[in-house]
């Protein structure tokens, strides 16, 4: 009987495999025999997943944002009886990748931003992410305002617009974490402050 293959977990042996050389030499840097070898397959194994380098960062791109995506959403749904303020601020602390154990994925996810500045098709794969996370975060941030509303809180003119700026300063720390402008713990502070300010626009539970 012929051996089966596992496609689909080879892609993402594939994918794992290119982001670790992203994080050492670029995008630019990345080649399919490269990725073979820390992959440890074929080349033509490479090359039956992906039929060039370009669909192969592709797949690459979106594996990074739906592993960054699903553990954010497993945090949310490991505390479901937390206040939305609460969700709201491990949200954007996942978004942000600041901790030391995510600082790897960060360099990985801002080298595809870097390279997507000059490359449409990189671009497209990205600004879904971005899209898909802040309508996350706009979704909290109306719940937010709805549970406030009880206590007083005014629910935000525009929600989108709240959520693209908590989504832009969340973006913006992983760059300064990682270019060494702010340590982890000063950008959790910024984070932090514009958190409170939110919260207490809504009128909603703090953390």
């Amino acid at each position: 009987m012929p051996k089966q293959v596992d496609y689909e977990g080879r892609r993402r042996r594939i994918a794992e495999a290119v982001c670790l050389l992203v994080d050492e030499h670029g995008v630019e840097g990345v080649s399919m025999r490269d990725v073979a070898a820390r992959a440890q397959v074929s080349l033509g194994a490479v090359q039956r997943c992906f039929r060039s380098k370009e669909e192969m960062l592709l797949f690459a791109v979106d594996h990074v944002g739906e592993r960054i995506t699903e553990r954010m959403k497993a945090r949310l749904a490991a505390s479901p009886a937390q206040s939305v303020a609460t969700a709201l601020g491990h949200a954007t602390n996942e978004i942000a990748l600041l901790r030391e154990e995510h600082r790897t994925e960060a360099r990985i996810w801002l080298a595809f931003v870097a390279q997507a500045t000059v490359n449409e098709s990189l671009a497209r794969p990205l600004r879904n992410s971005y899209a898909a996370l802040q309508d996350l975060l706009a979704r909290l941030i109306t719940e937010a305002a709805e549970e406030g509303a009880v206590d007083g809180g005014t629910a935000p003119p525009n929600p989108q617009g709240e959520a693209r700026t908590l989504l832009a300063l969340a973006d913006g720390l992983t760059t300064h974490v990682l270019m060494g402008h702010l340590t982890t713990e000063e950008a959790e502070e910024v984070l932090h402050a514009h958190l409170l300010r939110l919260w207490e626009r809504l009128g909603s539970a703090r953390p």
